[in-house]
């Protein structure tokens, strides 16, 4: 070989020396113990026991407050106001009167409607007159026909004895023993009882006759009698028809209250309820006892209950914030608030004291659900997966996930009813970033 191109090579590979010297050192290429590389990639998470907690679910919605019974107060008939008796702030009683009306028209009906019913009374009477007097010509002419009937039986008496001894004595005179004068005497006097028998026959046809008209006028009195009580009846129907719209020119408390409002004044013309012109007179608010309205909203709605066993709800004022008012759900609707989607239900509250306003707005906390000592995870524990629910349990360093069943969901809590016990290891935040199998390094609480 040349020695020139040998002395070019040798120099080369000194040049690449000093080079290579001068370069710093990468530390990437060099060869990790696999204990370091194993930590580096570890996923750190906050792990411990499924604690044991006491969860309280709370509904806090507005309400308002409102009278236990409230009525406005307006006319049934029209008139003129002679008086009015209250005004606003006045407590009643039931059945106290609150205004008078004027209007004599509905007096004077109830005079007439009197004297109708006098009317119809003596019409009664004489219709039961009338009924007595036929019932006595029936008997009269029961009389009649039973006398006509008796001489019935006497013309037949005698008719068999002439008939008997005209038969007798005209064979005497057939054998001369008595002469032609006796025989026809007697046939006289046999003819004249079959005369007499045929006369008492239209007697009692007659008698029979004026039986049967005087039957017929007891029946036309019974009529008359029974048309004039109806008529009697009619008018005392009427007649308290009358007293009752007079009574209405009085207007009484319907029931033991306040008066809340007054539109009416002493000489005003009132229209009758129902009329293009009615607007309530008075209004009498009872406020001894409130109803408290509040709106649940649907996803709480099944938790609520009502009657003896109800929700405790307290309820805060805004002009008191440190009064609390305590109280239970007394009732509630059946469905729900089809515009709010909401299920409305009441309280009832004592306010003999009359410090709930009607009309007033409070802030209600309904006491729905109260779990004492139950398994309970934060709601980053949990991951859901389609319809499946799950934890995160570390197990030997590695993620195993766990199908649990929850229950209420308080605030970040949430109640755990099945898949867990409070001896396990479970991911307490991030679970859903997690995998099955996944190794994790738990962080240790400083």
């Amino acid at each position: 070989m040349n020695i020139n191109v040998v002395t070019y090579h040798l120099h080369l590979l000194v040049f690449a020396a000093i080079l290579a010297g001068c370069k710093p050192v990468d530390r990437s290429m060099e060869p990790v113990s696999s204990e370091k590389t194993t930590a580096s990639q570890l996923e750190r998470v906050t792990a411990g026991s499924v604690p044991r907690k006491t969860l309280q679910l709370y509904s806090v919605q507005p309400a308002r407050v409102e009278a236990y019974q409230q009525t406005p107060i307006l006319s049934k008939i029209s008139g003129y106001v002679e008086s009015v008796a209250v005004d606003i702030g006045d407590s009643v009683r039931q059945g106290e009167p609150l205004i008078v009306l004027n209007a004599p028209e509905y007096k004077d009906s109830v005079v007439t409607k009197q004297g109708l019913i006098g009317q119809a009374t003596a019409q009664v009477k004489q219709a039961e007159a009338a009924l007595v007097a036929a019932q006595a010509a029936v008997g009269s002419a029961l009389a009649q026909v039973q006398q006509a009937l008796a001489g019935i039986d006497r013309a037949d008496a005698e008719l068999t004895r002439w008939k008997s001894e005209s038969s007798r004595i005209s064979e005497l005179a057939d054998k001369g023993t008595v002469t032609k004068k006796q025989a026809d005497e007697t046939l006289s006097q046999y003819q004249a009882a079959i005369a007499s028998k045929k006369e008492l026959q239209a007697v009692v046809v007659s008698a029979q006759a004026k039986h049967l008209e005087a039957e017929s006028t007891v029946g036309q009195s019974q009529a008359d009698l029974e048309a004039s009580k109806a008529k009697l009846a009619v008018a005392v129907s009427e007649h308290a028809q009358a007293a009752t719209m007079a009574g209405y020119l009085v207007i009484v408390a319907p029931f033991d209250g306040i008066v809340t409002s007054r539109s009416v004044d002493r000489g005003h013309y009132v229209q009758p309820a129902g009329s293009n012109d009615d607007q309530p007179l008075l209004t009498i608010s009872d406020t001894s006892r409130v109803r408290i309205h509040v709106d649940i909203p649907e996803a709480e709605a099944s938790f609520v209950d009502f009657g003896s066993s109800g929700d405790p709800v307290e309820f805060s004022i805004p002009s008191e914030p440190a009064r609390r008012i305590l109280g239970k759900v007394t009732r509630l609707s059946s469905s729900l608030d089809p515009q709010s989607r909401c299920l409305p239900i009441q309280v009832e509250l004592d306010n003999s004291e009359h410090k709930l306003l009607p009309g007033a707005f409070v802030q209600a906390k309904v006491s729905l659900v109260e779990k004492k000592d139950v398994l309970a995870l934060p709601i980053g524990a949990v991951g859901k997966k389609g319809d499946t629910t799950y934890c995160c349990l570390v197990i030997d360093g590695k993620i195993l996930t766990r199908s649990i069943q929850l229950g209420i969901r308080v605030g970040d809590d949430v109640e755990v009813l099945s898949g867990l016990d409070a001896s396990e290891t479970v991911v307490l935040a991030r679970a859903g970033g997690l995998k099955d199998g996944q190794s994790v390094e738990i962080l240790k609480k400083k």
